[in-house]
């Protein structure tokens, strides 16, 4: 009889490194690792040699950064979906590409079972299997943190039970953050900032920008095309998506943009506090919101605005393989239709400062917004109008006092 398999999601890191042995060991499972490259950069180096010498009889190395960027990034981009007022949702977009990856492995292998290394108190454990669940809900999800065989509570356990197993790997029990990287953001949690009160480290935490304080005393001018609310362009250069997040990276990085502080609401019913850095992220989301400005009336920018908030929690939640956010996503992509034009911006000391927006389809009227009476626009009917709009309000107050004169 073939030996059963189960797909891990793997980073390369301790915890799903000891997950490969501690699978074989409980469950005799032929282990097949998938490390799903969201961005990460040098994080995948090494991943094939580390796997193997860890028991895997096979690792996957499944580039999706396209596919995140074109499929999820953007369409949260367009709605504006940000969680909580702060968070732009990097670790949340890129969860539910990683399980549909997750699952095409499976199904390609035969496997009965998807393994990932997220813990009993996060997000990512609800992101995971919800994906898992609404893709392939014959697969079985195995979270060895919620197992009541897995044993190794700290980094140390996980050294000794890894050289247990004969896996001697450079990994060490020095603390430091625990990060979550792609292309769209690093995240970081642990160490000072799990006490709200005292300031991040931002000298020893930062990656990917400069501190403000210490960002070019000089401000950079920065121009954007859209089509239809896509991102088309950076300083003249026609790009895809992808590499726009990255030459915005690079741009925004330099001078101290995109760096949040949060507490944060986790699903599972905790408040948790965390810093992220996302500078090309708060750069593009920044620029399609300029431009909106200039192309969407004011019903639908309202309208939208709560979509974006909804499709936020969708995704912060795990649901996107939902009808809801099909439907969510199906209203935003209709009002994207005359989101084109140019957006230019300066960049200073993490301040994104408009310097100008132009479209082939804006709705602004400099013969309306003017002081000056134009064809369009009678200042006398102004009168009719707030004696309509106002009626509520008056005819309430009258009924006030006259019940006042009744007493």
């Amino acid at each position: 009889m073939a030996q059963e398999k189960v797909v891990l999601a793997y980073s390369g890191g301790l915890d799903t490194t000891a997950i490969i042995p501690w699978l074989k060991e409980n469950y005799g499972y032929e282990v097949i690792c998938c490390c799903i490259d969201c961005g990460q950069g040098e994080e995948l180096d090494g991943l094939s040699e580390r796997a193997k010498a860890s028991g895997a009889a096979k690792l996957y190395i499944e580039d999706i950064v396209d596919d995140f960027c074109d499929n999820y990034i953007v369409p949260c981009v367009q709605a504006g979906a940000v969680y909580e007022n702060k968070y732009l949702l990097g670790t949340a977009m890129a969860r539910p590409g990683i399980a549909a990856k997750l699952v095409e492995i499976a199904r390609k292998e035969g496997a009965v079972a998807i393994c990932h290394g997220a813990t009993g108190k996060g997000n990512d454990q609800i992101r995971f299997e919800l994906g898992i669940k609404a893709l392939a809900p014959d697969i079985k999800v195995i979270a060895p943190w919620r197992n009541d065989k897995w044993k190794l509570q700290s980094r140390q356990d996980e050294i000794d039970y890894c050289k247990a197993h004969g896996i001697d790997l450079p990994f060490s029990t020095d603390q430091s953050y625990s990060r979550d990287r792609n292309l769209w953001h690093i995240s970081h949690e642990g160490l000072e900032l799990e006490d709200p009160s005292q300031e991040p480290n931002y000298e020893h935490l930062l990656m990917l920008t400069t501190p403000p304080e210490k960002a070019p005393d000089k401000p950079e001018y920065v121009t954007m095309t859209f089509e239809k609310g896509v991102p088309t362009s950076v300083n003249g250069k026609k790009m895809k998506v992808s590499d726009i997040i990255k030459e915005l990276n690079e741009i925004g990085g330099r001078n101290g943009i995109g760096i949040i502080d949060i507490v944060e609401n986790r699903v599972v019913g905790m408040k948790s506090r965390g810093v992220y850095e996302t500078p090309g992220g708060t750069i593009l989301m920044e620029a399609h919101a300029q431009l909106e400005e200039l192309c969407l009336d004011r019903a639908t920018m309202e309208m939208k605005k709560e979509m974006g908030a909804k499709l936020a929690q969708v995704c912060y939640e795990g649901k996107w393989f939902t009808p809801l956010c099909d439907a969510i996503q199906a209203f935003v992509k209709s009002t994207q239709e005359y989101v084109t034009g140019e957006v230019k911006f300066k960049l200073y000391k993490g301040n994104i400062i408009k310097a100008g927006t132009t479209s082939p389809y804006s709705l602004y009227s400099e013969s309306l917004a003017s002081f000056t009476t134009g064809d369009l626009y009678d200042h006398h009917d102004a009168e009719g109008f707030i004696t309509l709009w106002g009626l509520p309000l008056k005819v309430r107050a009258m009924k006030l006092q006259e019940n006042q004169k009744t007493k």
